[in-house]
């Protein structure tokens, strides 16, 4: 006679408890019954048990009304929701400066950075005080020298980092759900990671080597797990599934939740649907036009549940996409994600109960996808259950949750050995200061930990076993650097011509403002000052040319409040025959000129902006020639006025007044000349060429002006 073996198997998520019945007898396993009951308020939120006390009263429920029909329960399989699992992002670096990279050292990389993710979890997750089991991390990027890299192994430069995406599972997650479980008078007889379970009853070990993503839709999240290379890689979860499509019906339909949650189970298997509004309106819809009224909520999952497949993946699409729950019915969902991950629509399949070999139900109703998880963990907590192993690390004994094989490395982490602490210090860096900025020269790199496992050399990804004894110890301390002046630059003499006259330079070495020779032994915390110019302006400076270098800037005057630049007065630096600013670069034998800033005339001034200073004419008075001046501009410098061969010095701010051309009379003629009246006066005629006019009688250029006296003989004239 066959011998049966009962497990009662318990579904605990954030809508519904779901407990199971399963038999197994021999190879044959039958499920015996199915209950399901839904949370009456919000006890659970994102997979953790907030209101235990609620939880276990739902427990009680689904509990009863299987020993009703099964007899005293007092044990139960259950499982940590993979939705409690949190990720993080970290990026690690380490200093590789003469070595190269070995397999052991790119692992020990990846260590330290799941411990970095591990600090930034509980910084970010502070007011919740428990431990966290890393369950699994995948590389995004490597880099060599600051730049991404596809390899580490056998690279060598100065420094290596790497990028990850860690997995953790809060220890109080177990805690609440082992204290609610104790609640309902059962005690945890196997414990298993809810993705863990439906990937047991799907993947089998042997599909593991395969790159393959598990997406467990339920109401409130979409949980993930990867596999690849024959084990379980990382886990995820999204913080949206079947509810926003439920919402997305309600919204367009003007549904109730509970109705639009009914109408989105029929179209799981109907072209047709009826529904009721809220306002009393009966509508008969068909698949494709409800599909099409929520399409948007379609792609949004579809979209947010590829890209954490992709960021848990190592940022790239797995080889095949399995969905299960019940949120995996909803319409097109499949051909979505397969166009969000580009692959082709057969690599992303919905996998009901029908793909779990060797069941059988004893029990009626229609069973899809959503029960994978269930039965997963009936089958999974049984036959897999979670363990605790127990190992000592230098001689301190660790307790482990094992969510997958373990390596020497995890039981490192988890002991709280900081990783970067296992390498042997670097040889002691000198820090110096060369020019005013400051420079680290690293000492020589520490040698690699010594690991032992049950007294045998071991390396850091090596597998462990319950009640192994691993010893840790830091590698040897590298040797401090030593670097003379000349390890740190080149020692040149250079020669230049300014201005005609051969100048030599060579870099001056000064430490702590003494001068050294090129042989000198760096020591830590040297100022150094490198006198080497790269510049025309430097190299000046150093030759004691700072004078001729002040004298070459650009001319620049402020004329009624604006300011202006006159190029041509401006300093000028000619090198090697070409114009050159005074930052540009000088090197061995190149030839200067130095032309210093001019400081023009008022006249010099006056022609380059096309001001007229003066208007003159020549005309003839009496016969005597004479020149008419009329000052067309006035230029003020601090309200004095300025002569035409006044200098303009760089800066100068001048006011200019510009006066309105007026043609010359004849009595501008008295401005000019000294006039004198006869004693005997009498009348006059003025005369200009020969006619008679006035005083106030316009001239012209070339003129002839004249008075003439009508005295007996007696004509006076200019003198």
């Amino acid at each position: 006679m066959n011998e049966k073996k009962q497990i009662f198997a318990l579904d605990i998520g954030t809508r519904t408890v779901v407990g199971i019945i399963l038999e197994e007898v021999k190879n044959k396993k039958v499920i015996k019954k199915i209950v399901s009951e839904e949370h009456t308020e919000r006890a659970m939120l994102d997979g953790q048990i907030h209101d235990v006390s609620a939880v276990s009263q739902i427990i009680q429920k689904v509990k009863e009304k299987m020993e009703s029909e099964f007899g005293t329960l007092t044990r139960v399989s259950v499982a940590a929701a993979g939705r409690s699992l949190k990720t993080e992002q970290a990026k690690a670096h380490l200093p590789i400066r003469g070595r190269i990279l070995q397999k052991e050292d790119i692992t020990h990389l990846e260590l330290m950075a799941v411990q970095i993710a591990e600090q930034q979890m509980k910084e970010k997750y502070k007011d919740v005080n428990t431990e966290y089991f890393c369950v699994g991390y995948s590389v995004l990027y490597y880099y060599l020298n600051g730049e991404k890299i596809g390899n580490l192994i056998d690279q060598k430069g100065e420094e290596a980092a790497v990028e990850i995406i860690a997995t953790f599972l809060p220890k109080i997650v177990v805690d609440s759900l082992t204290m609610a479980i104790n609640r309902s008078n059962l005690e945890i007889d196997a414990l298993t990671l809810e993705p863990i379970a439906a990937i047991h009853v799907l993947i089998p070990p042997s599909m593991r080597r395969l790159n393959v993503a598990l997406v467990d839709i339920g109401a409130g999240t979409s949980d993930i797990a990867i596999t690849d290379k024959g084990t379980i890689v990382n886990y995820g979860m999204v913080p949206i599934a079947g509810d926003e499509i439920t919402e997305a019906i309600s919204d367009q339909f003007l549904l109730d939740f509970p109705l639009a949650e009914k109408a989105k189970v029929q179209l799981s298997c109907s072209n047709k649907i009826v529904i009721q509004d809220i306002l009393g309106f009966e509508t008969t819809l068909t698949r494709d036009e409800v599909v099409e009224a929520i399409s948007p909520s379609i792609n949004s999952l579809a979209k947010h549940i590829a890209n954490e497949i992709v960021q848990l993946n190592g940022l790239k699409a797995p080889k095949a996409v399995m969905l299960i729950g019940g949120g995996s019915l909803t319409p097109n969902l499949a051909d979505r994600i397969a166009a969000e991950l580009n692959l082709p629509k057969n690599r992303v399949a919905i996998r009901g109960i029908d793909a779990v070999q060797n069941i059988d139900f004893d029990t009626d109703g229609n069973y899809g996808p959503e029960l994978i998880t269930p039965v997963g963990i009936a089958i999974n907590a049984n036959e897999k259950p979670i363990q605790y192993k127990t190992v000592h690390v230098n001689d301190i004994p660790v307790r482990l949750f094992e969510l997958k094989p373990l390596t020497v490395g995890e039981c490192l982490l988890q002991a709280g050995i900081q990783m970067r602490q296992l390498y042997g210090k670097p040889g002691l860096a000198k820090i110096i200061m060369i020019n005013g900025k400051s420079m680290t020269l690293s000492g020589q790199l520490g040698s690699p930990p010594i690991l032992k496992k049950n007294g045998l050399d071991c390396s850091i990804d090596d597998m462990i076993s319950d009640g192994d004894k691993i010893i840790a110890l830091r590698g040897k301390d590298g040797k401090e650097a030593e670097l003379t002046i000349q390890d740190l630059l080149e020692n040149q003499n250079n020669t230049v011509i300014i201005d005609s006259k051969s100048y030599n330079y060579k870099p001056k070495i000064l430490v702590h403002n003494k001068l050294v020779n090129t042989d000198y032994k760096v020591r830590d915390r040297d100022e150094i000052t490198i006198q080497e110019p790269s510049t025309i302006k430097e190299l000046l400076s150093l030759l004691g040319l700072s004078k001729k270098m002040k004298k070459i800037k650009p001319f620049r005057i402020q004329i009624n409040n604006q300011e202006i630049h006159i190029p041509s007065f401006a300093g000028k630096v000619i090198k090697n025959n070409r114009e050159v600013p005074l930052n540009s670069p000088i090197k061995n034998g190149d030839i200067l000129q130095l032309v210093e800033t001019y400081e023009p005339t008022l006249e010099e001034l006056a022609n380059t902006q096309n001001w007229q200073m003066e208007y003159s004419i020549p005309i003839t008075f009496n016969g005597q020639d004479v020149i008419l001046r009329e000052e067309r501009i006035k230029v003020y410098r601090n309200d004095q006025v300025l002569r035409p061969d006044e200098k303009i010095s760089n800066g100068d701010q001048l006011r200019v007044e510009h006066h309105k051309l007026q043609p010359f009379i004849f009595q501008d003629i008295f401005r000019f000349v000294e006039f004198q009246i006869p004693k005997e006066t009498g009348d006059y005629n003025i005369f200009i060429n020969g006619h008679k006019a006035s005083f106030d009688h316009p001239i012209q250029p070339g003129d002839r002006l004249e008075i003439k006296w009508l005295i007996e003989s007696k004509h006076l004239g200019a003198e």
